[in-house]
């Protein structure tokens, strides 16, 4: 009789156990996707390339900022 609780009571601590053990194996997600490349642009005045939606363009010159827009295009 002694046995059969014994039994009994480790297979209740068993299931309890397996119960709050974390679930097997999570779902693999895929591999969040590195953003597309941008087009780049050189900047008209000093030629530094960013990105053509960073970019000021006036008269089909880009520009990096406004400060080298209002200066123009620089000499070749």
């Amino acid at each position: 009789m002694k046995y059969l609780v014994l039994l009994v009571v480790l297979v209740i601590a068993f299931s309890l156990w397996k119960s709050r053990r974390e679930p097997a194996a999570p779902e693999r997600t895929k591999a969040p996707q590195p953003p597309a490349p941008q087009d780049m642009v050189a900047c008209a005045h000093c030629g530094l390339h960013l990105p053509r939606s960073d970019a000021i363009v006036q008269y089909g010159a880009h520009y990096c900022c406004a400060d080298h827009l209002r200066a123009g295009p620089s000499a070749p």
